[in-house]
This record gives C-alpha cells, sequence and structure tokens, in this order.
C-alpha cells in the first residue's frame, strides 16, 4: 500500500520479490495520502508509527505493507528503514535512505530495488513474529547502516526460514 507517488517499476518489483520469498498472493493496493500530521518539520521526517498506525490491519494470514518515500523515524531513533506491528500484521518502510541519491551518490536503480525489496522481506518477517537474527547474511539481522542492508540480501537463513510460520 503506498503512501503517495510510489513508482510502478517498484512496486512491481516488490509484488514479484515478495511473491519468491513469501509464496503468497500480493496485490497493490491504491495509494493512500500521507497524514499532515505525521509529518515533523523540525526533523524534516515523518513518524514511523503514526504512519504505521494508518495502515489498515491484515487479517489471518494477510499482512499490510506501506511504502513511503519520505525519510522516517521512531522517538529516541533518528531515522528508520521500516519498522513493523507483529501484533496488527502491518509494516511500513521507507524509501529515502535506500536512494543512493540520499548520500550525494550517483543513482543506481538495480541496487535501491534490492535494498527496498530486503527491507519489505525484514518488515514482513517481523509481522510473521520474526526477531533479529545474529547471522549478518540473514535478511533479519538488525540494519544499523546501508552496509548491513547491501550485505544480507533478501533471503532468510535456514534457521529463521524454518521459524517462519506462513
Amino acid at each position: 500500500m503506498p503512501f503517495g507517488k510510489v513508482t510502478q517499476k517498484l512496486l512491481t518489483e516488490l509484488q514479484e520479490r515478495l511473491y519468491e520469498v513469501f509464496s503468497a498472493e500480493v496485490t497493490v493496493a491504491s495509494s493512500i495520502s500521507i497524514p499532515d500530521w505525521a509529518y515533523d518539520p523540525l526533523r524534516g521526517q515523518s513518524d514511523a508509527g503514526s504512519l504505521l498506525q494508518t495502515l489498515p490491519e491484515g487479517r489471518a494470514h494477510d499482512r499490510v505493507l506501506g511504502i513511503v518515500e519520505q525519510d522516517l523515524f521512531m522517538p529516541r531513533l533518528n531515522f528508520v528503514f521500516g519498522v513493523a506491528d507483529p501484533h496488527g500484521r502491518r509494516a511500513i518502510i521507507a524509501l529515502a535512505r535506500l536512494q543512493q541519491d540520499f548520500y550525494g551518490l550517483a543513482p543506481d536503480l538495480k541496487l535501491f530495488l534490492l535494498r527496498a525489496t530486503t527491507e519489505a522481506v525484514h518488515e514482513l518477517g517481523h509481522t510473521w513474529g520474526l526477531e533479529h537474527c545474529p547471522d549478518p547474511r540473514c535478511v533479519m539481522y538488525f540494519s544499523n547502516a546501508m552496509g548491513d542492508t547491501d550485505r544480507k540480501g533478501y533471503q532468510f537463513c535456514p534457521r529463521c526460514y524454518a521459524m517462519l510460520t506462513l
């Protein structure tokens, strides 16, 4: 479920990769607006928790993934790549820091799509009750920096995959 404008290229890529990882039908919902009250002008970021609460809750085996272009934060954190509500079966990912131009580098569409997929799978993994994994190559490894995300990729390690209850 995109917040505002999200490119069709990204939505199609996520749809294909999420189907590959979870073997489940993935549908793209209509875009929803970012509520003005979620934006913190002093930080220049939107509150991830507030946006997460605006998403509808997934039912039974369904999950809802919000996708937002803006940079997000959570209280006491400078930024987040994403956040999940394991009890409500919903998650959100922020695309801003996944793009090379955020860091003043030349755009790299392939790398951006891989990063977005990695973060989407990670946050959705949390909605199935998975916690952070100590294996730095597992998608459930905690990403404190972009290098962590780039190293791990979007696949589960055997241990986390075995715990995944789809």
